[in-house]
């Protein structure tokens, strides 16, 4: 009878579930906006209140029409999200400590989760912390994940963000009830996300493999029927063109998630990568697309039904509450930025005919940007301090964005440079000066000419030297000469000996010179550089080694890479006389002078 009985539970069970209702679920999804609330390139030609009518893309106004139409023709669940780096990319940013305006643009566009990137540190974690309290005092904000942050119980520079953890305004998971369903989230950052992120100290995170591990443990046993991971971890090609990288080891790692939507690298996935079953969607960067990826839930089980980018471009008339946000929020950037330095948010500071980038994720060696931003350094600094320098230099991956044929204005030479900030009021990393010998530059410059193979954003640019050098040596051993080229037309050679104690200047921005202390790391220990001041003494704290752009003034006037590279761009001749200066077309090439390859 029990048999019987049994037997006719699963029966009924069964048809239960073959009965079951088939449910469709719209993910809308974007990553890595970097504070874009505008379009570009450039951002003087953005219309979003009037469709048909110029070339640029993304913008928050166009995102959140999108966003909007989505909910409107999708009965059912509709849920939008962010994988992360959704701060830091332009001056919008600058204000977010004051204003924490972000945030709440994005839950007024319809943003339902959002979690946290690299960049959401470069301020640390206590301004992290910040920036949200900032937000959640004038509105409402969307939910926010951190799952595998790791707080420090000894330090106190994340107490701010444990507090905001306490409160369950930051979360390690969240679970969404719609239409009889529960939809688990959790979010990660990635090891290449944490490397690059080292203002987060003394937060650290947990390894993402056995963490997603243990979150989908959590989700399952919490009863959730389907589980999304939004990781700020990234994918990249491998050598064969084939989609590799972070999240697609995560997926092939990790039983139970159903969805990863991926952040980080900047990856345009035109179809959805499919890994054991499990989709990984990204959309390129800075909004230029939109995510929508449509499920289908039944019977337990989920599959992908369809998925497209949609482009956010002029086609799309933006939402008007959104422009008029982003206006009045422009305004004040105006007022408490560019007023000082005797600018206001259009107005033209130069123009070009030919396209001047930085392509990190392809022939980032060719660049024609690269170049000139290192010269724009190297003038910058030997205009406004005594000491000058003798070489500017800059990575690829502090370089932002590119220059598009058009009108320039200031917050466009911003974006180029936009990472970080200094101890004035005043956006970007300070520019700094360290000096080595001759033999720790050469030391320093064998390894950089490698150090793109690990990573691409490694890759530098140079002004004020030239290198002469044999790719058929040992590594190491490939540098023949080194030639300093001073800035009235004088040359003189650098001597290699370890005997010479003549100090070299290098100037790039503060975070950049941090790499000179890891050369030891890159040469598994086999080259040392101790970093020194005019003097010769060493330098361990970054700060002394900030420039004073203006001695004549108290205190130390920080100079910053993107204002080196405006006014170097202002003091190039207007060959069409119409009171805009016109990028050199010099740059119009890669320049690759400072690297002379000879045997």
């Amino acid at each position: 009878m029990k048999r019987l009985l049994l037997y006719l539970f699963f029966f009924a069970f069964t048809l239960h579930l073959s009965g079951q209702e088939e449910k469709k679920i719209v993910i809308l999804h974007t990553n890595d906006l970097h504070s874009r609330l505008n379009g570009f390139s450039p951002e003087a030609e953005y219309t979003p209140w009037s469709p048909g009518d110029d070339e640029t893309r993304g913008g928050f106004a166009r995102i959140a029409a999108i966003l909007r139409t989505e909910k409107r023709n999708n009965p059912g669940i509709t849920l939008t999200v962010d994988a992360g780096d959704f701060l830091m990319g332009t001056l919008f940013h600058a204000m977010e400590l004051k204003t924490g305006f972000q945030l709440r643009l994005m839950k007024q566009m319809g943003y339902d989760i959002v979690c946290l990137g690299n960049h959401e540190f470069d301020f640390g974690p206590a301004k992290t912390a910040g920036i949200i309290n900032s937000s959640l005092a004038k509105g409402e904000i969307p939910s926010l994940l951190l799952s595998n942050a790791v707080l420090s119980a000894e330090e106190s520079g994340d107490d701010e963000l444990e507090k905001l953890y306490d409160s369950k305004v930051v979360l390690r998971k969240f679970i969404l009830e719609r239409d009889g369903l529960k939809i688990g989230f959790f979010s990660l950052l990635g090891k290449n996300a944490v490397e690059v992120a080292p203002l987060a100290k003394p937060v650290s995170f947990a390894k993402q493999v056995p963490f997603a591990r243990k979150m989908v443990r959590e989700l399952k046993k919490d009863g959730c029927d389907i589980v999304i991971c939004l990781s700020h971890s990234g994918v990249s090609r491998d050598k064969k063109g084939n989609w590799a990288g972070e999240d697609i080891r995560l997926a092939k790692k990790v039983r139970g998630i159903d969805v990863i939507v991926s952040g980080h690298s900047h990856s345009k996935i035109s179809e959805p990568v499919i890994i054991k079953g499990v989709p990984v969607v990204q959309t390129g960067e800075y909004g230029q697309n939109v995510g929508r990826l449509e499920l289908v839930w039944k019977n337990g089980s989920v599959s992908v039904r369809d998925y497209r980018l949609i482009p956010v471009d002029d086609s799309i008339a933006g939402e008007s509450d959104i422009i008029a946000a982003v206006e009045e929020q422009q305004s004040l950037v105006t007022r408490e930025i560019l007023a000082p330095l005797g600018l206001s948010y259009f107005d033209p500071v130069a123009e070009t005919d030919f396209l001047l980038e930085c392509n990190e994720q392809g022939d980032f060696r060719s660049s024609n940007l690269g170049p000139m931003i290192a010269d724009a350094i190297h003038s910058y600094v030997n205009r406004h301090s005594s000491d000058g320098c003798d070489i500017g230099m800059v990575a690829v991956g502090v370089i932002r964005d590119w220059i598009v044929p058009g009108v320039m204005t200031a917050p466009d030479v911003f974006r180029i440079m936009s990472l970080g900030s200094g101890d004035d009021d005043l956006p970007g990393y300070p520019l700094a000066r360290l000096y080595v010998t001759g033999k720790e530059l050469k030391n320093i410059l064998e390894i950089l000419m490698i150090a793109h193979k690990s990573s691409s954003s490694n890759h530098c640019f140079y002004s004020g030297l030239r290198v002469s050098y044999d790719p058929g040596r040992m590594l190491f051993r490939k540098i023949n000469s080194i030639e300093i080229l001073g800035v009235n037309g004088e040359t003189w050679d650098v001597s290699f000996s370890k005997d010479d104690t003549t100090l070299y200047s290098i100037s790039a921005n503060s975070y950049m010179l941090e790499f000179i202390g890891i050369i030891k790391k890159m040469s598994f220990g086999l080259i040392k550089v101790l970093p020194k001041d005019v003097s010769g003494n060493p330098v361990t704290d970054m700060k002394r080694a900030v420039i004073d752009m203006d001695e004549e003034q108290p205190g130390v006037q920080e100079g910053k890479e993107w204002l080196a590279l405006l006014e170097y761009i202002r003091s190039m001749k207007d060959i069409d006389n119409n009171q805009i200066p016109d990028i050199d077309r010099k740059y119009s090439v890669p320049v690759k002078a400072f690297f002379e390859e000879k045997r």
